[in-house]
């Protein structure tokens, strides 16, 4: 008889030695992990896809802003005078230097002055309309003004024959160096440019509009 393999004990790896079982410690931790690293990568998309929605709806909305305010600004006419009327009731005439869907900018600026009955022979009992150039007010402001857009209730350009250009070309060769605050009390027409009757919308003073440095 054969007793050669007698004492030669079986080398089979016992099921379930190497590997642990399916309810073990070991595997519960590898589940929870990947649960928690799919939950970050879902929020994560999640964010993504907000943020880059975020940034399209913002390029929209600036091109759409954008293409309006370059539709209108084509309108300015650069060889005229411009007049623009507030909600106020003022009006300021100028040149329009740009306009977007915030603010107005307006420089060479005339507006209107009423003064009260006079007593003079040469003038009417009635108001008198002046058209004054900005910057010898009491608070000597510069000759730019940066308007709130909402307070803009329209704008429009000016033909070169009207009163209001007429009289702004007039001033222009009368003080080829530009207007002189000191001589204003000596001579109406140093800072009134030049009196008309009933010309239009009047004020005794600019206002309802921001007065900034160029």
């Amino acid at each position: 008889m054969d007793f050669s393999n007698r004492n030669v004990q079986s080398q089979d790896v016992a099921p379930g030695a190497q590997y642990p079982a399916a309810g073990s410690p070991g595997s519960n931790k590898s589940k929870k992990k990947s649960k928690v690293t799919g939950k970050l990568s879902r929020i994560g998309l999640v964010i993504g896809v907000a943020v880059v929605s975020l940034l399209l709806l913002t390029v929209i909305v600036l091109a759409i802003f954008g293409a309006d305010s370059a539709k209108e600004s084509k309108y300015v006419d650069e060889s005229k005078l411009q007049a623009v009327f507030l909600n106020t009731g003022q009006v300021y005439f100028g040149n329009i230097k740009s306009i977007n869907s915030k603010n107005l900018v307006l420089t060479n600026i005339y507006y209107l002055q009423t003064s009260g009955s006079s007593t003079t022979a040469s003038t009417s009992a009635n108001n008198n309309v002046t058209l004054v150039k900005l910057g010898c007010e009491l608070h000597e402001p510069y000759d730019q003004m940066i308007i709130n857009r909402d307070q803009v209730t329209f704008w429009e350009n000016l033909q070169d024959n009207g009163k209001v250009a007429t009289a702004v070309t007039t001033f222009k060769k009368q003080n080829p160096d530009g207007q002189k605050c000191a001589d204003q009390s000596s001579s109406s027409s140093t800072n009134g440019v030049n009196s008309t009757q009933n010309a239009g919308s009047s004020s005794t003073t600019p206002a309802a509009a921001t007065s900034t440095n160029p």
